[in-house]
C-alpha cells in the first residue's frame, strides 16, 4: 500500500536524506520517496503504518502529517493561511526587534543616526551568522536553492556565513566601513535577486537567513529584510563618500 504524507521542516538535501533514512528504517516501510519542493513523502508499505509510529521515527525537527485529498478547504480562508505564514515568521521579527532597540538603547543618551545604524548592521551581521553556524553542512544546501551564486559557486554558501561575521564585526569595530559596506551591497543584493526571482516563481521554499535551525519560509519579509539592509549601506556609504 502507498500513502503521501505532508512532511514540514524539511530545508535542504540533508533534510531529505535525513526524513528517508528514518522512515526506511521502519521494517514495514518498502520505499521512500520525498519531495523537498513540494514537502510531500510517498511511502510504500507491506502493511498499514499509524501516524504516530512514522512520527516517532523523524527528528523532532520534523513533522509528519496526512495529506489533505481537497485542495480546496472551507474552513481554511485566505485569512487564515496568511495568519500561518506571519506565525511563521515571527522568530524573524523578534530577531530584528530585539537588534533594533539594541541599536537605539547603545545611542539614546548621545543620539547618533549614522552610529545607530552601524551598529544595527553590525549586530544583524552578528545574529544571523550564528544561526547559520548552527547547521554549517545543512545551511549551503539550502542557500543554493535560491541565492544566484551559491547555485554557481558551491563553495561560497559553505564561507558565506564566516563573510557575514567579519561583516559584522567590521561594522562594530568601525574597521574598514566603506569596504565592509560595498560587499554588503554586493552579496545581499545578488541574494535579493534569488529572493525575487523565487516570490516571483511562486516556489514555496524555506528561506536560509537564519540557517536551517528555524524552520522560516521565503515570503515577502526575506526581500524586506535585504531591502533594509541594502537602503542602510546605500545611505552611509553616500554619507561616508
Amino acid at each position: 500500500m502507498t500513502h503521501t504524507y505532508n512532511i514540514s521542516g524539511m530545508t535542504c538535501k540533508g533534510c531529505k536524506a535525513s526524513v528517508e533514512k528514518n522512515l526506511n528504517a521502519l521494517a514495514e516501510v518498502t520505499d521512500v520517496d520525498v519531495d523537498l519542493q513540494a514537502g510531500e513523502a510517498i511511502i510504500t508499505s507491506n502493511q498499514h503504518i499509524s501516524l504516530s509510529l512514522l512520527q516517532k521515527a523523524l527528528p523532532s525537527k520534523y513533522t509528519i502529517s496526512e495529506k489533505e485529498t481537497q485542495k480546496t478547504i472551507s474552513s481554511f480562508s485566505d485569512a487564515g493561511e496568511e495568519k500561518s505564514k506571519w506565525q511563521q515568521l515571527q522568530p524573524l521579527f523578534l530577531i530584528f526587534a530585539y537588534i533594533a532597540t539594541a541599536s537605539i538603547l547603545l545611542h539614546i543618551e548621545e543620539w547618533n543616526t549614522q552610529a545607530a545604524m552601524l551598529d544595527f548592521m553590525g549586530l544583524f551581521y552578528i545574529v544571523f551568522s550564528f544561526f547559520k553556524m548552527l547547521d554549517l553542512k545543512g545551511f549551503p544546501q539550502s542557500f543554493q536553492m535560491y541565492d544566484p551564486l551559491a547555485k554557481a559557486v558551491p563553495a561560497y554558501g559553505k564561507i558565506y556565513p564566516f563573510i557575514e561575521t567579519a561583516l559584522g564585526i567590521l561594522f562594530l569595530m568601525r574597521i574598514e566601513v566603506k569596504i565592509a559596506l560595498i560587499v554588503t551591497i554586493i552579496i545581499l543584493g545578488i541574494t535579493t535577486i534569488g529572493v525575487v526571482r523565487t516570490l516571483l516563481d511562486k516556489k514555496k521554499i524555506k528561506c536560509a537567513c537564519l540557517g536551517t535551525a528555524l524552520n522560516l519560509p521565503m515570503t515577502e519579509a526575506t526581500f524586506i529584510e535585504n531591502a533594509v539592509m541594502i537602503i542602510m549601506a546605500l545611505t552611509l556609504l553616500f554619507n561616508l563618500a
